[in-house]
């Protein structure tokens, strides 16, 4: 499994797969595709669709 990254294109925080969010709820190692819709930064509260892939 290889797991991506992932920035926010309002703040600049990275989502890393392999990390999760715990204090988002997010366990360690969860995809970004299957984050609940209503996830949100945990920097800036932009939602899930400001975030872009980084390059590998």
């Amino acid at each position: 499994m290889c797991l991506a990254r992932f920035v926010c294109r309002v703040c600049g925080y990275i989502y890393d797969e392999k990390l999760g969010d715990p204090e988002g709820g997010v366990q360690p190692d969860t995809p970004f595709e299957a984050i609940p819709e209503d996830w949100v930064c945990l920097v800036c509260g932009a939602s899930k669709a400001e975030f872009d892939e980084m390059g590998k």
